[in-house]
């Protein structure tokens, strides 16, 4: 069975976003698409400005590796002879440890960038979460606020019927009724527009109170089956490169933990001056090496072996977690596309013909206010459904593509 996951088009029914002003030079002057969004997410975000931030230390790190050992000079007086002694000694790494910790501080570098685009994944997640949000807010005020409209004609139609003494006055009460919980919905909903609004500002870096009007349309992506989903999982998931970067860098630490066992070696070449009468000016030279007799770096070599075993195992546990948890965002994604599909091409189209009967129908005095006012509550709550239908697809999406650790499609949709 093909488990299909799409980024459904959100109709809406009107567009309520507010043009961006003059005095915000940091808001987008145009209509905010979810490919600009992304975009701009990955330039400002500064979760994502933060995790740059590492690579300038990792690289410095990376110079601290390849310094090396300071020589020494050292100074000798004495009272016998020779009374006068200069020493030079140049300590040497043996075993390759210089080039064991230049492997290290390498191995870093491209576990920062490995982590770095787990924050880029992540953040991705957020922003279709927040931008979704977003249009979805949109698209409940746009609902509400034509209920709004539809409200008040009826108050007035009922008004105007009630003036002619053709129903009664409690017919003109049910729709100033009707018509003050449709205000007050629409204020709720105007709310939420503003929270939703604030959020995105804040994952795209904008000030909190910027308008940042949106682009409410997304285009479908091509469906994926679930064995293709968890291919690219396994091949793409930023969390599990991360894993391997982290267990690249676990072996060179191993290779240096064994380097480190190879004792060092310390040459020394002496100058001595003023032993008269044998000589005014001799030499003397010897060589300095440790001997691992209390600290062999075994143990150390013990806790990097264990640390790359306990690596190795991290990264097949996150595989299979991983594997299970795109198989059921997959399931849940295709449940919900195909909710949301039944939705608008079947339920809100039979929705709008009733409102616009029942419409018609009180209209010319064919009902009551009262099977008018059902019809439009019935109306209402089937689309405010189809909308929760969107969302809840919207975020099954955001739940596969963060379980896949990586976009769906190799490149961004574009509204």
């Amino acid at each position: 069975m093909r488990q299909a996951c799409c980024v459904l088009a959100v109709v809406m029914l009107v567009s309520t976003a507010s043009p961006a002003t003059a005095d915000e030079p940091q808001s987008p002057a145009a209509a905010l698409t979810y490919s600009a969004a992304l975009t701009r997410a990955l330039s400002a975000n500064p979760r994502i400005i933060a995790a740059r931030l590492r690579r300038p230390i990792n690289i410095a790190s990376r110079d601290v590796a390849a310094e090396r050992l300071n020589p020494e000079v050292r100074f000798e007086a004495s009272k016998e002879t020779p009374k006068e002694g200069y020493t030079l000694a140049v300590p040497l790494e043996l075993g390759g440890k210089r080039a064991r910790r230049i492997a290290v501080a390498d191995a870093t570098i491209k576990t920062g960038e490995a982590e770095l685009n787990v924050a880029i994944a992540e953040v991705q997640a957020d922003v279709r979460r927040a931008f979704i949000a977003r249009v979805i807010a949109e698209n409940r005020l746009a609902l509400l606020t034509d209920m709004q409209m539809l409200a008040r004609r009826a108050r007035d139609a009922a008004q105007a019927r009630f003036d002619a003494g053709g129903v009664p006055r409690l017919e003109v009460v049910q729709a100033q009724l009707a018509l003050a919980d449709a205000e007050n919905q629409a204020t709720a909903a105007r709310g939420t527009v503003d929270a939703t609004r604030a959020t995105l500002n804040a994952v795209l870096a904008f000030p909190l109170d910027a308008p940042t009007p949106i682009e409410t349309s997304l285009d479908i992506e091509p469906a994926l089956s679930v064995e293709t989903v968890v291919a690219r999982a396994r091949q793409s998931s930023a969390e599990l490169l991360a894993i391997d970067r982290r267990i690249d860098e676990q072996r060179a630490r191993v290779a240096l933990a064994q380097a480190l066992r190879t004792p060092d070696v310390t040459p020394e070449a002496t100058l001595t001056r003023v032993a008269q009468p044998e000589f005014d000016t001799g030499w003397r030279a010897a060589i300095a090496i440790s001997i691992p007799v209390f600290t062999t770096h075994q143990a150390a070599v013990r806790v990097e072996d264990a640390t790359l075993a306990q690596l190795t195992s991290e990264r097949e546990a996150t595989a299979s977690r991983i594997s299970g948890e795109v198989t059921a965002a997959a399931a849940v994604a295709e449940s919900q596309r195909q909710q949301f599909v039944r939705y608008r091409d079947e339920i809100v189209p039979q929705a709008l013909e009733l409102e616009r009967m029942a419409d018609d129908a009180y209209r010319l005095g064919q009902t009551g206010i009262a099977a008018y006012l059902q019809a439009v509550q019935s109306s209402r709550d089937v689309r405010l459904r189809s909308i929760q239908s969107a969302a809840d697809l919207q975020n099954a999406i955001a739940d596969l593509e963060r379980a896949v650790g990586a976009p769906l499609t190799p490149t961004t949709p574009t509204p």
